[in-house]
């Protein structure tokens, strides 16, 4: 996509849009997750929650805008039936964007070396590996989110070293709650993103993006995101079985009922953005809910 001749002005909020606050949830879940976790061992520490807040929220800002620079320049926004892209669209300069990426990116590093530097050093290079995996998910000359990878990465970093990471930064240590707590999460994000290839098949076909949605087709994508949605409360039975009061995060179950409606009924295009929304508030929920049981237990 070449760069218009003209300035494009994107009102701040654009840049906010474009940040696509519907996939925050992903950010906070698995530190309120990890963080119930750790105070499960007797090992909350307060500051280092809000420091992994600000890591991972800047990490998930920092792959949105880099997912609406790497898709613009290609060419495979120019079609879709989701939220505005700054890039795509026309309405922000490629290079502005790719800036607003490394800003973020470079916030998320910052921040993960103070973790770092009270946690472990070799938290450095995991670090290092999450910011590489958030730009080449649609970065650089052969993204592994158009090899169908996605939903895998997304469950590795926003599900098992989000939440574990967070756990360990506290407590100095990982466990079987923390782990089945970063499984369920994991699942819930790997959902979400799902969701959004799910909706956005036919437009990436005709790119030539090749997700995991485009992969399995339709009805095999639905039934891959309600597994996904479903198994996190599964898990809140295995957690359960160490910390009972952990069964209350099925108060979020008629939240991913509403969320899988328009999956299971066959819904496509702009009919499934709510999917997005709901699956997110009940993985949110679900992990306000457990590490309120782990932590007060």
């Amino acid at each position: 996509m070449a760069e218009s001749t003209t300035t494009p002005r994107p009102r701040p909020t654009d840049w906010l849009e474009g940040a696509r606050p519907h996939t925050w949830p992903n950010a906070f879940a698995p530190v309120i997750a990890g963080t119930g976790a750790a105070a499960a061992t007797e090992g909350l520490v307060a500051w280092k929650a809000i420091v992994a807040v600000v890591v991972a929220l800047a990490l998930i800002i920092g792959v949105n805008y880099a997912n609406d620079y790497s898709d613009g320049i290609r060419g495979t926004d120019d079609d879709r039936s989701g939220p505005l892209r700054l890039t795509g669209s026309g309405l922000a300069r490629p290079k502005h964007v790719r800036s607003a990426a490394f800003a973020a990116f470079g916030v998320a590093g910052i921040s993960g070396l103070v973790l770092a530097a009270t946690s472990a050093w070799w938290l450095i290079f995991l670090g290092a590996a999450c910011i590489a995996g958030a730009w080449f998910y649609t970065g650089g000359k052969n993204p592994y989110g158009y090899r169908g990878l996605g939903e895998v990465a997304v469950f590795v970093f926003f599900g098992l070293v989000a939440v574990l990471g967070t756990e360990f930064t506290q407590a100095g240590r990982i466990t079987w709650t923390g782990l089945a707590a970063a499984v369920a999460v994991g699942c819930f994000s790997s959902a979400v993103n799902l969701a959004n290839n799910l909706r956005d098949i036919p437009t990436d076909r005709r790119s030539g993006k090749v997700t995991l949605a485009v992969r399995l087709g339709d009805r095999g994508t639905r039934r891959l995101w309600v597994v996904l949605a479903g198994a996190p409360y599964l898990l809140s039975l295995a957690i359960a079985a160490a910390h009972l009061p952990a069964l209350a995060a099925f108060i979020a179950l008629p939240v991913s009922i509403a969320a899988a409606e328009p999956v299971v009924q066959g819904r496509t295009g702009r009919d499934l953005i709510q999917v997005l929304g709901a699956t997110g508030k009940a993985m949110l929920l679900w992990s306000i809910v457990t590490a309120s049981a782990l932590i007060f237990s």
